[in-house]
């Protein structure tokens, strides 16, 4: 292996423009591209500056560029090396860059990371679903303990019954699906590497109750996970970090009640904003981090449509910014409003994130996944929220 000439993180530097930089440099070598959502790293092979060869998984050449340009999430590396691989790539840099970026946007090629959607086929008259699948990263099978299945079209898990088990799905999606008044409504997609069930869970709590239905949409294959070991991971946690962990399960809980609310149009923003204090506003560089000991708080956002109510906090709940975890709410993207009575400890976030770091990796997964479906299913609130507004005169 060569000299690492380039290294990063596609959040700060898309394939595109590592593409450029490579092109402009005339470099030759290996570009290796890392997903914690793929087994094996991309390659891009490059002979003075233009990609001649590429492999992603059972991909190759063009198709596999292509691909590499959905892995949003992961790190690079590129080694000046003697490349002696055959020229399959005919397309010039820029028109493989312009390609794929279009591609991109018109959702022919699928995003590799915590959420993705399926790419379009041209041909297909088919109305499809517009849910994203919310995936997993890698599966840790040492703490999977049995493996079932699920035929599509068949409940998984049925809303308001008792349940302990929790599953990581290991091939195929499900659908996340709320029973309301106005019959079934579609809330999430999940895919590899995502969990089913709760903290309470493996927790083995009495009159655990399933807050949705979960079908399956194709043949899913379940790892049944070892409540034992998460259990046992649970309580090794310091008291701070257990108590976000239940306060994120909870939060996820209160977002999917208010986006089914909103879709039933149950809401009147007012009783979350009049008479309460902004302690937190929208797009604020908040970095403090606090729990709630009395009384309540409120997170909402701002919108072009108007104020989306999206959790009622109480006491033993954290608000404020998790830095290493994205919740698509406060301090960015929501506001945080407070009761006259609330009373809070300000908790160091770098204590957490340490913490964190140090947890098994079905555990940091399974709070990741956590963060991700709050994240996804705040956009999902707001686009009930657009469509009810809509419609009224």
């Amino acid at each position: 292996m060569g000299d690492f000439v380039l290294a990063g993180n596609m959040d700060f530097l898309s394939l595109g423009d590592v593409l450029q930089l490579l092109g402009s440099n005339s470099s030759t070598g290996i570009l290796r591209i890392r997903s914690k959502y793929a087994q094996e790293p991309g390659l891009i092979y490059f002979i003075n500056g233009n990609p001649v060869n590429a492999l992603a998984g059972p991909l190759s050449g063009l198709d596999a560029v292509n691909a590499l340009f959905g892995w949003v999430d992961g790190e690079f590396e590129f080694s000046e090396e003697d490349i002696r691989r055959k020229n399959v790539i005919k397309k010039s840099r820029m028109q493989i860059i312009l390609d794929c970026l279009s591609m991109l946007d018109d959702g022919q090629i699928e995003r590799l990371g915590p959420v993705s959607f399926p790419a379009k086929k041209k041909s297909s008259s088919k109305k499809e679903s517009t849910l994203p699948i919310i995936k997993g990263p890698l599966i840790d099978y040492s703490y999977v303990v049995d493996e079932e299945e699920a035929r599509a079209g068949n409940k998984i898990v049925a809303q308001g019954k008792h349940g302990g088990w929790l599953w990581v799905i290991l091939e195929g999606v499900a659908e996340i699906i709320r029973e309301t008044p106005q019959g079934p409504l579609k809330i999430l997609r999940i895919g590899e590497g995502a969990f089913i069930g709760s903290i309470a869970s493996f927790l083995l709590l009495e009159g655990t109750v399933r807050s949705a239905a979960i079908r399956a949409v194709d043949n899913v294959q379940l790892g049944v996970l070892d409540s034992r070991r998460l259990s046992i991971d649970f309580l090794r946690m310091s008291n701070p970090f257990r108590s976000l962990a239940i306060s994120l399960d909870k939060r996820l809980k209160q977002v999917t009640d208010m986006a089914v609310n909103i879709h039933l149009k149950k809401i009147r923003i007012e009783d979350y904003i009049n008479g309460k204090n902004q302690l937190i506003t929208q797009g604020d560089s908040e970095t403090d981090l606090y729990q709630i000991t009395e009384g309540e708080a409120h997170i909402v956002r701002h919108t072009e449509n108007g104020y989306v109510p999206l959790a009622n906090l109480h006491s033993g709940d954290f608000f404020g910014n998790v830095s290493f975890l994205d919740l698509g709410q406060e301090p960015y993207q929501a506001s945080v409003f407070a009761s006259e009575d609330l009373k809070v400890n300000k908790i160091d976030p770098e204590i957490l994130q340490k913490e964190h770091n140090r947890l098994s990796s079905t555990f940091k997964n399974f709070i990741e996944h956590l963060a991700t479906c709050v994240s996804v299913t705040t956009m999902l609130a707001c686009e009930f929220h657009k469509k009810t507004g809509e419609k009224e005169p």
